[in-house]
């Protein structure tokens, strides 16, 4: 059997999909083995090792790094690649996604299976095609943290951190989380928000800024965010009258028809800032959590900043 001429660094996280992913070290290796690929596996020992890993790999330029595992490890990866020395001067690198985890909402934007084999499939046979990327300033990163799949901003981190607290391997977590969430029914921060040329003032339960289209595994927050068309969706929803009309409205996420809502201001953009007025800014991008009480938070797309290994040329 002829060499795939392709080669893979793939960065597997082990405790991913809550011990999910290393179960699946050894059919991996076995596939690719029989495919006659040259490739090499690292194990993550910790947070932030991804990151650490992808940013250290000697002459990553005609390789495929690969996020094994969750949108976590997929975030960690893209910021690894991003911040390396040569990130300027080597030109956008490749980057693959394994999605061995619990959310995979990025993969299910980069339509990449679940089934591991269809997966190192694409990885070695398909497309590279560009790859937006988001990078957010404020809270916990004042230097920026990049991302691919999105921002959320109020309810949205909320319910992540209550899915946290879940013994639940499956989006059924996120789930939960909103119902917590929306029985709680906190007020929302007053937001100055600042969208290229748009500004507006409103209290704001639901923020989304993204790249890609579902968080959550359920949420469609960008339905049709398209990941590399220089811009991001972007989507605030009013503070509601009441709590069942809040629940009306996150049930609307679902099919990715919130934008129905009269609370609602979406559309795109390629730069926005965020102020809070009165409270504070909870946030994540990526399911990595930026702040929990912020003040500021500035937010660019940065067009075609990674090649992502993909089934099509276009994604849509």
């Amino acid at each position: 059997m002829a060499q795939n001429k392709r080669k893979l660094f793939i960065i597997l996280n082990p405790i991913a999909g809550k011990g999910k992913a290393i179960k699946a070290y050894p059919q991996i290796e076995n596939f690719l083995k029989k495919m006659n690929v040259d490739f090499e596996i690292v194990l993550t020992e910790k947070p932030g090792h991804a990151l650490e890993i992808a940013r250290g790999k000697a002459d990553a330029s005609d390789i495929v790094t690969v996020a094994a595992g969750g949108d976590g490890t997929c975030n960690e990866v893209v910021n690894g690649l991003l911040t390396r020395q040569d990130a300027a001067s080597s030109g956008p690198l490749f980057l693959g996604i394994l999605p061995i985890g619990r959310g995979n909402d990025f993969a299910y934007s980069a339509q990449m299976p679940h089934e591991i084999e269809k997966a190192l499939e694409i990885l070695l046979e398909g497309v590279a095609i560009p790859l937006d990327v988001g990078l957010v300033h404020g809270g916990f990163f004042p230097n920026g943290r990049y991302f691919v799949n999105g921002v959320g901003i109020g309810f949205d981190t909320k319910v992540g951190f209550e899915a946290a607290k879940m013994n639940i391997h499956s989006s059924l977590g996120y789930v939960f989380g909103a119902v917590i969430t929306v029985a709680k029914f906190e007020p929302s921060p007053v937001l100055e928000i600042h969208r290229d040329d748009e500004t507006f003032i409103e209290p704001s339960a639901i923020v989304s800024v993204v790249n890609g289209r579902r968080m959550g595994g359920s949420f469609f927050m960008g339905p049709n965010a398209l990941l590399n068309d220089g811009l991001l969706d972007f989507c605030t929803i009013r503070h509601p009258h009441s709590r069942r009309r809040l629940i009306s409205i996150v049930l609307k996420y679902f099919k990715g028809r919130q934008t129905e809502c009269e609370e609602a201001t979406a559309g795109r953009g390629a730069h926005f800032f965020l102020k809070a007025l009165e409270g504070g800014m909870s946030a994540h991008c990526d399911g990595e959590t930026i702040c929990f009480d912020g003040k500021e938070l500035t937010i660019t797309c940065i067009p075609n900043a990674l090649r992502l290994i993909s089934r099509s040329k276009f994604i849509k």
